[in-house]
């Protein structure tokens, strides 16, 4: 029952005021309670004593866990596979976690100042949670991109009020026109300009380490057996993985890779390769960043953009959970982790960001045609 639907009930004021008889009455008052007074006698309410309302900034993190064991079929009872709902963070996506760490830490160290310009090179989530909070805390920002982006990431990021910068397409990652690079150099040119860098910043990892590692491990009450995600900086495997092998050094921490990404052979050989093509969004990588720590890495699991996409279909129709395609990446290794399982096991994955950030590829029957992933979605 709210305050509104209330009738002659008594609410008491910390400060032993009480105020009786609120109603759901056409002008919202009752008993001559208006604008703070009552029968003409005054009632000092302050908005931080009557109630405590966070800033938007403020709700990162704390993410719902989710059932999603309906997609797999485990060979024996007592597996389950969750979904962490990052996509339910303030920029929609688990970006947000790393972008206020990284901002906190440069703060605290004097590294970003009022009035300074945040430059940050991205696949379009960061860029979006480093424009939303620099929007939040007061600074310009400038967010350099691949055209590989989604056009709805693209707008977010203007929506906030950032300057974007696209890079020429088909540049490899070490061509200095590559966005990687020229986020570097414009925090060189520019004084005042503070580079993000998630990719070697290892505030990037302890972001996870301090909050993603440490909420799994109380929402599943240290349950967790596996833990399953996608990487692009490394932050997230990294840093979450950490903390729950801390906890419990038999969990096992498996990193998905989308099909054309160097991580797997990598993690197999040791052996830089050369990256192909692929077309999910946000994970995978060309080069190793220094975020990336493959001693907490137990297992490699690549995955296809038709497996992760398809994945992305059957979460939406199945679970009502529309998500990106990360998302899908990392629940299609999952599941295949629960199939194979001869024990009962719980595996956490990661819902990277939301749906809408991708209704122009993921969800267009026409992207997906032209890209011949179609086949199997419907």
């Amino acid at each position: 029952m709210d305050l509104v639907s209330m009738s002659n009930q008594q609410v008491s004021h910390k400060n032993g005021y009480l105020v009786k008889g609120l109603t759901n009455g056409s002008n919202g008052y009752s008993n001559g309670y208006k604008n703070g007074s009552m029968n003409g006698t005054h009632i000092e309410l302050g908005h931080s004593e009557f109630m405590k309302i966070q800033r938007y900034q403020d709700l990162i993190g704390s993410t719902p866990l989710v059932d999603i064991t309906s997609l797999a079929n485990p060979k024996v009872p007592g597996v389950k596979v969750l979904g962490k709902c990052e996509f339910l963070n303030p920029g929609f996506s688990m970006k947000d976690r790393i972008v206020k760490n990284i901002f906190d830490k440069a703060e605290q160290n004097g590294l970003l100042q009022p009035g300074w310009t945040v430059v940050a090179a991205s696949s379009g989530n960061t860029g979006a949670a480093v424009a939303m909070l620099a929007a939040m805390r007061g600074y310009k920002a400038v967010i350099t991109t691949s055209p590989k982006c989604s056009e709805e990431k693209v707008a977010s990021i203007k929506a906030y009020g950032a300057e974007l910068i696209m890079s020429p397409p088909g540049l490899s990652e070490d061509h200095p026109e590559s966005y990687m690079n020229m986020a570097k150099q414009l925090a060189k040119e520019n004084a005042g300009w503070f580079d993000v860098n998630q990719y070697d910043n290892l505030d990037n990892p302890e972001g996870h380490f301090r909050t993603l590692g440490p909420e799994i491990w109380e929402q599943t009450v240290g349950r967790v057996t596996h833990f399953v995600a996608g990487g692009s900086t490394g932050g997230t495997i990294t840093g979450t993985g950490k903390f729950l092998k801390a906890k419990n050094p038999n969990i096992k921490c498996v990193l998905a890779d989308p099909m054309g990404s160097i991580f797997h052979e990598y993690f197999m050989s040791q052996k830089l390769t050369k990256p192909k093509k692929f077309l999910v969004e946000g994970v995978g990588k060309g080069s190793i960043p220094g975020c990336m720590d493959f001693g907490v890495v137990d297992d490699v699991i690549q995955v296809t953009d038709e497996q992760s996409f398809q994945t992305c279909h059957r979460l939406a129709r199945k679970e009502g959970l529309m998500v990106g395609g990360s998302a899908g990446l990392n629940t299609w290794a999952a599941i295949q982790i629960a199939n194979q399982l001869e024990e009962p096991g719980v595996i956490v994955t990661v819902l990277c960001d939301l749906g809408v950030k991708y209704l122009s590829k993921v969800y267009n029957d026409k992207w997906l045609e032209e890209n011949n992933i179609i086949h199997g979605i419907k």
